[in-house]
């Protein structure tokens, strides 16, 4: 017989319903295999889900599933389940320790009614690259010139703060917006550099208040555009620290980078970067229902 778990799908990096980054959200997975998280995660559609599995008293473990694969870490779908569990007296505002396939971070929960959730990455890491700038530009479907032209000042580099990503500048917001990918040269470049995707990124922005405006490619993970990504919004952070993007170190307390806008998903995500790098966002509820699971051992196919 099946059995039936609560799912949601929860609106990330946003405070308005169908826009930001949609996450599957499991709140109890407490009982669930992998291959019905793989399962579930696949029915829901979203780029990644997160499911809630209780660790110990003081640690939640949350694991993460594309429709296709599991991945170690996801910044929306973090933002999306604990948001959730803040605001419905679940979770208590301040620090929380989660473990992950990357190791134990730290989530901290800010004491609003709509509260703001943070999450601290793992130790930055910033590796510079050469890029054939010609082949990048057919792997986005950019002008070659709009990244030589910046990648002169700002080079490109894979950096982490917990999952890689190539963080890749763009002169204007016209020749990023235009851009026109291709899935596989994009897989191809980022397997090369050992990356979940290519975060492309221009200074030039819609909102004035706004650091940068960016898109991300990942279709090597299942997710050929993901509307507005923490962990590489969390990696560029790093990366703009690294290579002194600022002259004023003030910057790097409140970066908000604006994304989405091409995929009709705008949202926000908040950075900063100190000893450490956290990226933060609201979010908000889109579909709370109950999906029905098979037991593990029949055939995994999840009926809504």
């Amino acid at each position: 017989m099946p059995t039936t778990c609560r799912t949601l799908l929860v609106d990330a990096f946003t405070d308005e319903p169908l826009t930001g980054n949609p996450a599957g959200v499991v709140p109890s997975a407490g009982d669930l295999s992998e291959d019905q998280m793989q399962a579930i995660a696949r029915e829901l559609g979203a780029s990644e889900t997160a499911f809630v599995r209780p660790a110990s008293e003081s640690r939640h473990r949350v694991r993460y599933f594309t429709p296709t694969q599991e991945v170690d870490l996801c910044g929306h779908a973090t933002i999306a389940a604990f948001s959730h569990l803040a605001q419905t007296g679940a979770l208590d505002p301040g620090p929380h320790e989660v473990a992950t396939n990357v190791g134990t971070v730290e989530v901290r929960v800010d004491d609003d009614d709509a509260p703001t959730v943070w999450l601290t990455g793992r130790e930055p890491t910033v590796d510079t690259v050469d890029l054939d700038y010609s082949r990048v530009g057919e792997a986005l479907g950019i002008d070659p010139a709009a990244l030589a032209d910046v990648g002169a000042d700002l080079p490109p580099a894979v950096a982490s703060t917990g999952l890689p990503w190539l963080c890749l500048p763009v002169n204007f917001l016209e020749q990023l917006g235009g851009a026109a990918p291709q899935p596989g040269l994009v897989d191809d470049l980022a397997t090369e550099h050992d990356a979940a995707g290519v975060y492309a990124f221009t200074f030039d922005t819609l909102d004035a208040d706004s650091s940068l405006h960016a898109r991300a490619f990942a279709p090597g993970i299942g997710v050929a555009e993901d509307p507005v990504t923490g962990t590489a919004a969390g990696a560029c952070a790093a990366y703009l620290s690294h290579v002194d993007a600022y002259e004023d170190e003030t910057a790097y307390d409140d970066l908000r980078f604006e994304q989405g806008h091409f995929v009709d998903r705008p949202g926000l995500v908040r950075a900063r970067v100190a000893d450490d790098v956290a990226v933060g966002g609201t979010a908000t509820v889109a579909l709370d229902g109950t999906l029905s699971v098979p037991a593990p051992e029949d055939d995994d196919i999840v009926v809504a």
